[in-house]
């Protein structure tokens, strides 16, 4: 097959999540064939790893229209949209019956990882000859590497499993990779599953996202029942004032509750909170502990010795099988250089990210986008509907109508937390627990330009996870 003939050929979608199903609906409503690779062996291998937490956003902002359209004619009837799905609810009732449709389930291929994507024939320094070429997805499939050809590339495949590192630099701290016998991941089943690691046990939570606070909440639950359950929390700025959000006046009230129960249970002095902390270095102890070293505020030396760590420090996105692909990357964020400005949390921890669609996601080898959670790079705060708007218009693209592929528009829940406020809320909470003002340290800056972005508007939030998997 010639390199240039790549009209019959499929649309490569990496990922079998919420996002990369909804770019294979609309595709197909787009006239064009879609290919659905999922390396784990279900779709949306990722939202089940966190099936026991439940999201913020009720169902209104977590089913995509096209998916909806291939769903109706099943019988699929759509769940309370103001009721809130946890991620388990967000597959039964959603993903897995959108995955099985009569449309999908031949063209989702699970058990199929990506490792590499690059350009048929030429590799990343060719550039004559290089445009209109197909693509060359590398799979692995049961031990055997096998290569597929696209006429294009979506890569929906999340950050789900890129662990941002505990130590500082984005360096992982001394002794952290010989620490996998304590690190349970940043969403672990505290309440089922996982019951045991943590009951009566010293569990340190790192980070200040609502992965960290869901994890610390269902830690104090359990500490109910199990008073020897200590909880500590440590978070590298000034003020986990962020965190706590705007409370009532948040557009989702369970990110807002959220919020606002952890601060009361911090009040409360069943969470032991550490404030500008650095780890450093990681070593067991004699007793089967792991204790951790670094410094906490002004620079004060910090030790902890504990039974299990939850780093529920972020991800990054996974760019090593895109090293033949031809990205414009912010040099920061790790997202499309276009988009980057949109998001950038050192300047956006209010106000609104604007539509954006395939112009903000293109990348200088043509056909090939990066999507939903990936998309944002290591930026913190995604909604899936913001993925749907995004594979929407990258389905226009791709068939041509350019019409409908600017037509971007977003519709998303104001987050009730403002840059003109925050210094606010910090003094307030320093008069209720002695924690200091203050706000310009790591990503917790807020600079005085910003207050034009808040108000009313809309703006994105984290799920509390990645939502799709590769």
């Amino acid at each position: 097959m010639s390199a240039y003939t790549t009209n019959d050929l499929p649309v490569v979608v990496i990922g079998a999540g919420p996002v990369g199903l909804a770019a294979a609906a609309h595709l197909l409503e787009r006239g064009l064939e879609p290919l659905v690779l999922e390396a784990g062996d279900h779709p949306a291998a990722a939202v089940r790893a966190w099936g026991h937490v439940r999201l913020f956003s009720p169902w209104e902002y977590d089913v995509d229209d096209a998916a909806v359209r291939l769903l109706e004619p099943t019988g699929w009837e759509s769940p309370d949209r103001t009721a809130l799905p946890t991620g388990a609810e967000l597959v039964e009732r959603y993903l897995a019956p959108l995955a099985a449709t009569p449309q999908l389930a031949g063209r989702v291929r699970t058990g199929t990882r990506v490792v590499a994507v690059s350009r048929a024939g030429v590799d990343k320094t060719r550039t004559v000859g290089r445009e209109g070429r197909a693509y060359v997805v590398r799979t692995v499939v049961g031990g055997r590497v096998q290569d597929l050809t696209a006429r294009a590339v979506v890569d929906a495949s999340g950050t789900w499993g890129q662990r941002n590192p505990l130590g500082a630099a984005g360096l992982p701290a001394i002794g952290e990779e010989q620490a996998g016998d304590w690190l349970v991941g940043p969403l672990p089943d505290v309440l089922g599953r996982d019951r045991a690691r943590f009951a009566g046990k010293h569990t340190l939570v790192v980070g200040m996202g609502h992965s960290a606070a869901n994890t610390l909440l269902a830690l104090v639950e359990l500490q109910h029942s199990e008073p020897g359950t200590r909880i500590s929390w440590t978070i590298r700025g000034r003020s986990p004032a962020r965190l706590y959000g705007g409370g009532d006046s948040d557009g989702l009230p369970a990110r807002g509750l959220l919020g606002s129960t952890l601060k009361a249970a911090v009040q409360a002095g069943h969470v032991e909170l550490h404030r500008e902390v650095t780890w450093t270095e990681l070593a067991p102890t004699g007793d089967g502990r792991l204790r951790l070293l670094g410094t906490g505020r002004d620079g004060a030396p910090l030790e902890l010795a504990v039974d299990a760590v939850a780093a529920a420090t972020g991800f990054r996105p996974d760019l090593d099988l895109l090293r033949e692909v031809r990205l414009d990357l912010d040099a920061a964020l790790e997202a499309p250089a276009r988009l980057a400005p949109l998001i950038d949390p050192n300047s956006h921890s209010c106000g609104t990210v604007p539509p954006h669609g395939h112009r903000d996601l293109a990348h200088p080898d043509e056909g090939f986008y990066l999507v939903g959670m990936k998309s944002y790079g290591r930026a913190p705060t995604f909604l899936l509907a913001t993925g749907y708007e995004q594979v929407r218009s990258i389905a226009a693209a791709l068939a041509g109508d350019t019409e409908a592929a600017d037509s971007v528009q977003l519709h998303l829940p104001s987050t009730g937390v403002c840059s003109t406020d925050l210094g606010d809320r910090e003094a307030a909470e320093s008069a209720g627990v002695g924690f200091p003002t203050g706000s310009a340290h790591g990503w917790s800056v807020e600079e005085p330009e910003a207050v034009s972005c808040c108000g009313a508007t809309p703006q994105p939030v984290s799920s509390g996870a990645s939502s799709s998997g590769r």
